[in-house]
């Protein structure tokens, strides 16, 4: 077969490829780097995004705020006051659901292993933040590690009572004859590992005094048994006594906080009288670890802002409590350092609840 041009055989005609335009390879090349370099970036940008659109809309259902402890209490009613006005400026409805037992162990653990979307938060206490990690062997979550601070709510202050029947006046006098009979005079508290049981081994450590620690079942049978004089004094959260003290039946003998309480400022510290104890039950909202920080952020604005309303002063200064508030990072700091002061106390005393 011959071909039609200059009558050349057709198998001798060179097969040449066609001229690439110059740069056309590396402009390929260069395109195709720069599409996975964009579709890499969109992909570790997507969840911060996700994450932002999520905390702008959120909440989008309603939030679930479990309470460790059983209704009617102190901790429930700040809870129940908190939760209604949240719905009110978020927008959906805040659930407040009671899940008492083990000294709010176990509503404290079904936050630690929910979902971390916002929607399951904690209005829990110092026990399950800080405490009860040292008092029992087996402890279901690790508050450090399992739950992401959110803020501070308040803070109740402990209160050394006695009645007239102890010739004391103070915790100075107090303390003159604690020293002067070793081994006689009886502080009761509301129970085995309570903070008014840790704060009198405290008490009891700081000031190298020998007295004896009487646990109750409450602070109802410990009072009962102080008016009938079994007992010299009690250390306890300071709320069930206001009455007590206001009423002129007891007599507030010192607070364990570091400045003196509002509610009764006549009552001087316990530091005042050169008794180093700091003690207070405090509560706080937290949520499961790895909560968007955003939505923290959201949720801690919030309950600020709920927190210095007239109401909300008022309602925890009906319960004894100092108000709290602040950031995250302020709680988180106060769980770390709580831990650690009771943690050496627990261990000081050989305390264990299981």
């Amino acid at each position: 077969m011959t071909h039609a041009y200059h009558g050349v055989p057709a198998r001798a005609i060179p097969r040449r490829p066609i001229p690439t335009p110059r740069g056309c390879a590396t402009t390929s090349a260069l395109t195709s780097a720069l599409s996975l370099a964009l579709t890499a970036l969109v992909a570790t940008m997507a969840p911060g995004a996700a994450m932002a659109a999520d905390a702008a809309s959120y909440p989008t259902k309603p939030i679930r705020l479990v309470v460790p402890f059983p209704a009617g209490g102190s901790t429930d009613a700040v809870a129940r006051l908190i939760g209604e006005k949240l719905s009110q400026s978020m927008g959906q409805q805040v659930v407040v659901d009671n899940r008492p037992g083990a000294a709010g162990n176990i509503g404290t653990d079904q936050v630690a292993k929910a979902a971390p979307d916002g929607y399951t938060l904690a209005l829990t206490t110092s026990g399950p933040l800080a405490n009860n990690k040292y008092l029992y062997k087996q402890m279901p979550f690790d508050a450090d590690k399992d739950l992401a601070p959110v803020v501070l709510v308040g803070e109740i202050p402990l209160v050394i009572v006695s009645t007239d029947k102890t010739p004391a006046a103070s915790l100075k006098e107090f303390m003159a004859l604690a020293k002067s009979a070793p081994g006689k005079y009886s502080v009761g508290n509301p129970g085995k590992g309570t903070i008014g049981h840790l704060a009198f081994e405290l008490w009891r450590h700081n000031a190298k005094v020998d007295l004896l620690g009487v646990p109750y079942k409450g602070d109802t049978p410990a009072m009962a048994d102080l008016m009938g004089g079994s007992i010299h004094a009690i250390i306890a959260p300071i709320t069930a006594f206001i009455p007590q003290i206001q009423g002129g039946k007891m007599r507030g003998l010192a607070v364990t906080s570091a400045k003196r309480f509002a509610g009764l400022p006549d009552i001087p510290t316990a530091r005042e009288q050169g008794v180093d104890i700091d003690a207070s039950v405090w509560f706080a909202v937290a949520g499961p670890a790895g909560m968007p920080r955003p939505v923290v952020d959201k949720l801690n604005k919030e309950i600020n802002a709920i927190l210095s309303s007239p109401e909300a002063r008022a309602k925890l200064e009906q319960y004894g409590a100092i108000v709290g508030g602040g950031s995250p990072d302020k709680l988180g700091s106060l769980m770390r350092d709580e831990s650690a002061k009771w943690k050496q106390v627990v261990e000081t005393a050989n305390i264990a609840l299981d």
